[in-house]
């Protein structure tokens, strides 16, 4: 009684060959686009890696003189450094604060934060940039409190 059901099930021996053959075929297809995705995937990861900016910067925020002073120690690989932050619009100053290289100091003044009499509260950021890889990596960060900011 099995053998009759065994017989189309398992087929004969000239059927039997053709799946382990499409097996292979199938396993090695597989394999190879598997391979392609997961190296595809990897080398687009790779590629977007950038280099980060390797700069030394001391900030100093001076709250009973109400400024903020930003020197360059060592500009490592970095092309240019800015200094960005709450309340601080850069446009107003006129030039944009940027500036390149080591022993070059910027300060900003409480009264460039607010207007006269408002306090001046928020967070001035050194930011150093790579100009060839368009990279941008935070070197100092500081928070500031002028109150009343040069009545």
């Amino acid at each position: 009684m099995f053998d009759k059901y065994t017989a189309k099930l398992v087929g004969s021996e000239e059927e039997r060959a053709v799946s382990p053959v499409i097996g292979v075929i199938l396993m090695v297809a597989i394999t190879v686009i598997l391979a392609a995705v997961i190296a595809a995937f990897v080398l687009d990861l790779g590629g977007s890696i950038g280099e980060e900016a390797q700069a030394g910067v001391d900030l100093d925020v001076d709250n009973d003189s109400q400024t903020i002073s930003a020197q360059v120690t060592s500009a490592g690989n970095a092309d240019d450094f800015e200094i960005r932050g709450d309340l601080y619009d850069d446009s107003a100053l006129g030039t944009g604060d940027e500036f390149s290289g080591a022993g070059d100091t910027l300060t900003i003044e409480g009264d460039e934060l607010a207007e006269d009499g408002d306090d001046a509260v928020g967070t001035v950021t050194v930011v150093a940039i790579i100009d060839d890889s368009d990279t941008e990596t935070t070197v100092a960060s500081a928070d500031f409190e002028f109150e009343g900011a040069h009545d």
